[in-house]
């Protein structure tokens, strides 16, 4: 069975030693399975024990920001609320609270439109290949992982 953990490690990979921001190159610099944060930087190195540790507060922390935010979304299929969570993960919750239009076609349950706004966003076109599975999951609530996976 697959969990929203999964999802995540499969989306993000799992790195013992801090690399930059594809994006930027530089800051924010990422850790383990996409942990970020302050103590994060070139040549940090981590243990299995820390990457688990760091992946089970930050799915908590993307979890409490999204039902607190959007409680509704405790109302979706544990598929869908993988989405919201996975997006809320990678871009935040200030960042995911910025697809109003796409959020209240998720709370009607409107959830082929959902997908399509999502694919018409500026995160599509930056994580194309992750943002098209998610995409996928929001319209159908079946898991989609990366190949191989």
């Amino acid at each position: 069975m697959t969990t929203l953990h999964d999802q995540l490690s499969a989306e993000e990979g799992r790195r013992k030693k801090a690399y930059p921001d594809p994006l930027t190159g530089g800051d924010p610099w990422t850790i383990g399975v996409g942990h970020t944060g302050p103590e994060v930087h070139k040549g940090l190195t981590w243990t299995d024990a820390q990457i688990d540790a760091a992946l089970a507060a930050d799915i908590e922390k993307a979890c409490k920001g999204v039902f607190a935010a959007l409680p509704w979304v405790r109302e979706m299929t544990e598929e869908r609320q993988a989405v919201v969570i996975g997006m809320a993960f990678q871009m935040g919750i200030a960042g995911l609270l910025t697809f109003k239009n796409t959020l209240a076609k998720m709370q009607r349950g409107d959830y082929y439109m959902a997908a399509h706004g999502m694919r018409a966003s500026k995160w599509y076109t930056q994580t194309p290949g992750r943002a098209e599975r998610m995409a996928k999951q929001m319209e159908t609530s079946i898991w989609h992982l990366p190949a191989g996976f």
